[in-house]
This record gives C-alpha cells, sequence and structure tokens, in this order.
C-alpha cells in the first residue's frame, strides 16, 4: 500500500457506480443501513452529529443508530447539535430531547473529547455534512476526534458525505506550521477537494495527528468527483446559520476570508450571507467594473448598495472553473486602492490574527506591503496547489 504503515480499512460499497432508487447518491449512513450496520454490531457507539447527520430520505442518524445499535453518546461540533447557535459561540454539553443521550459540546471548554467523555466507548462515528472549506470547523473537529480515538484506542468510523463544492475544485494558501488552529488544523489549501472520509485517510496516512487511528470509511455510492452539491440529488440542509442555502459553500469561499477584517461587508447575518463584497465609502460602479475586469469565469458581479456601504452583489455558477478563493484578494486590493488604505493594518489585532489563522500565513500582509499586486499573491499558491493534489491522489476514494 502506498500509505504503508497506516492500518486503514475501507468498506467497499460499489463506490464508483449505483444510485438509490430516488437517483440520488447514497451517503454512507445510507450504505451502512443496507449492510445491516454490521461494522458496529456488538459496539457501544458514539456519534459525532448534528442536524445535517441524516441519511438520503432525512431521517437523523442519532435515530437510526439508537433503535439499530448500542449508540451510547453523542457529540456536537460549533453551532451546536441543531446547527442554530452563531460562529464562534461556545456550546454546552446538553441532554438531547430526541435520543435522550447525552450530547457533549465539542465547542466549548474543550474542542477534543476527553477520555472522560469517552468512556465505555468501543467506537467512534463521525456523520457530519462540511462545507469544503479548510476554515470551516466540522473538519477541525474530526481531527481533534480522531487524535483522541488513537490516544485511548478507539476505533473511528467516518460515514462519507458529498463535498458540496465538488472533488475537482483545489485552490487557495496552505497553513503555515506556526499559523495551525481550530480554524486551520491541517495544511491543506482553503478549499482542498476531498470529502471527509478521504481528508481522513489523508490525516491519517500523513501522521497529522498524534497516534495511529484505526479508522475506517463507509463510502458513498453513485458520487463523481465532477459533482456539486446540485449533482447529488440529495436535499440541503443548513450547516449553520450563515450557509442556509447548497450553493452558500461558493460564496463562503468567495468572501470569507475579507469578513475576517475590518470594514469589508459580505452580507452574514442578512438574507444573502456572503454573497456580497461591499464596504463604507466604495464606489460600486468602479468597484464592480474592476472585480468583472479580472474575467473569473463563471463569475460576476452587479452593483450594490446599502446606504453609504456599497460593493457587489456576487453571482457564481456552481461549476465555474474561476479561482473563489481569490475574489478575497481582488476584493481587498480594490477596497484598499479605493479608500487609501490598508484593511489588513487598521483592522484590531485580534481581526487581523483571525484573518491570518483562516488564511493560514501573515504573509499575505507582508505581500500587500511589498507591493505584490493581487495576481502576484493569487499565483503564489500555484505550486503548494500542485504539489498537494499529487500528495492527496492516493487517498481519494471516488
Amino acid at each position: 500500500m502506498p500509505f504503508a504503515g497506516n492500518k486503514i480499512f475501507v468498506v467497499l460499497a460499489s463506490i464508483l457506480v449505483g444510485v438509490n432508487a430516488s437517483g440520488a447518491v447514497e451517503l454512507g449512513i445510507d450504505v451502512l443501513e443496507s449492510n445491516g450496520y454490521a461494522l458496529l454490531k456488538n459496539k457501544r457507539v458514539g456519534l459525532i452529529t448534528n442536524q445535517t447527520g441524516v441519511d438520503s430520505r432525512g431521517v437523523r442518524t442519532r435515530v437510526l443508530l439508537q433503535k439499530n445499535c448500542n449508540l451510547v453518546a453523542l457529540y456536537a461540533p460549533e453551532h451546536g447539535l441543531d446547527g442554530t447557535q452563531k460562529a464562534g459561540r461556545y456550546i454546552r454539553s446538553r441532554r438531547d430531547p430526541v435520543t435522550g443521550l447525552t450530547a457533549h459540546s465539542l465547542y466549548g471548554p474543550t474542542r477534543k473529547p476527553t477520555p472522560a467523555m469517552l468512556r465505555g466507548i468501543d467506537t467512534l462515528v463521525f456523520d457530519l455534512q462540511d462545507i469544503g472549506c479548510r476554515s470551516y470547523t466540522y473538519i477541525s473537529t474530526m481531527t481533534k476526534c480522531m487524535e483522541a480515538a488513537a490516544e485511548n484506542h478507539i476505533e473511528f468510523v467516518v460515514l462519507d458525505r458529498p463535498n458540496p463544492l465538488g472533488g475537482l475544485r483545489v485552490e487557495g494558501p496552505l497553513v503555515e506550521p506556526e499559523w495551525i488552529s481550530f480554524v486551520g488544523q491541517i495544511p491543506v489549501p482553503y478549499v482542498h477537494g476531498m470529502t471527509c472520509g478521504e481528508l481522513a485517510r489523508m490525516i491519517n496516512g500523513k501522521g497529522w495527528v498524534r497516534g495511529h487511528c484505526d479508522l475506517n470509511i463507509v463510502p458513498m455510492r453513485g458520487w463523481s468527483r465532477n459533482f456539486t452539491w446540485n449533482d447529488t440529488g440529495l436535499r440541503w440542509i443548513p450547516t449553520s446559520p450563515n450557509i442556509p442555502r447548497w450553493n452558500s459553500p461558493l460564496y463562503y469561499v468567495a468572501t470569507g476570508l475579507i469578513g475576517e477584517l475590518r470594514g469589508p461587508e459580505t452580507g452574514v447575518g442578512g438574507a444573502k450571507p456572503f454573497e456580497i463584497l461591499a464596504a463604507y465609502g466604495i464606489n460600486a460602479s468602479a468597484f464592480t467594473e474592476y472585480m468583472n475586469s479580472q474575467h473569473l469565469a463563471g463569475i460576476s458581479f452587479s452593483e450594490y448598495g446599502s446606504g453609504a456601504v456599497r460593493g457587489s452583489y456576487l453571482h457564481i455558477d456552481p461549476a465555474a472553473p474561476g479561482n473563489l478563493t481569490a475574489i478575497n484578494i481582488y476584493g481587498l486590493a480594490e477596497m484598499n486602492r479605493q479608500l487609501r488604505t490598508n484593511l489588513i493594518a487598521r483592522s484590531s489585532r485580534g481581526k487581523r490574527e483571525m484573518f491570518f489563522k483562516c488564511c493560514g500565513s501573515s504573509s499575505i500582509a507582508s505581500q500587500f506591503g511589498r507591493g505584490t499586486g493581487p495576481g502576484g499573491i493569487v499565483a503564489s499558491w500555484g505550486a503548494d496547489v500542485v504539489r498537494f493534489k499529487g500528495e492527496r491522489s492516493q487517498y481519494l476514494l471516488y
């Protein structure tokens, strides 16, 4: 095996062909169901999940596992078990009214299950819908849980789900070691083009967690790398308050970085989260003309204005070949030019730190400081992206 030393077992499920009767992609939980839950028989199971953990019919994974397995505990990520809490808000452990089980918070005093939380568990199961972008914390939760499983000699199972951005889009900067954080827990590009199951294989194979995880992946049936969410036939469940629609992950990638700074408005908290790029004092016409002049394939901009806050609406084709992450950089450069300022330097220390953590590096500040244009900054990501694509290939399942 190319990742010798990693004892990774994959549940074979005809992963390249076959869909269910409705034509929808079959999720990992669907495949587990069809196999009679054999992988979890006679095991005490802990489940990492939230409102997105459902099968293709919409039945909650935690309900299915409680009925068909020995489910003994739940673990909830950022945004809570119901996905309604705002980003960054601590989550309390609580009793789940659906199952009656304790839902241990993994976004509070600890981000990793403690030995006490794992007492009596034989197998940890991960079933969360991620959005395909490194700074979204669900893959960080998975990483921390894999590490806890390794440390406590507990099997770890991933019920795989689609990457809503597809499996072909890979772009953006890597995380430098000193900037590893919960919004950049593993050294992958900002957009990695992998499913959670594939990422788990890579995390284990590359040794990105302490210890070696006894890992099993339950793959999907019928998912292809060229699928974005609207190709899956599945119903989208909002993953958090500001990711309400199936195409919201595209916009999160496009404006999520610049939105960490003081000044830019991205529509978060409103009806179009991440679909706006604007700031106080911007000339909307000039800004929109500049953004459209970058000729980002499949991406266009139209004028936006709300009082003195002006800029552009974004319009993104889900199959757009244009670099979505680059929108942050081009938008930042043009805002700096129009406002005759440096939005990175002007932001508070806390906002700068979060911006750098999400970028994976503080080098973007020095690049702007040296007068590097936005095209040069985007181009500087290229070699790392090419290298990553080569390194990830042995861990792909589809």
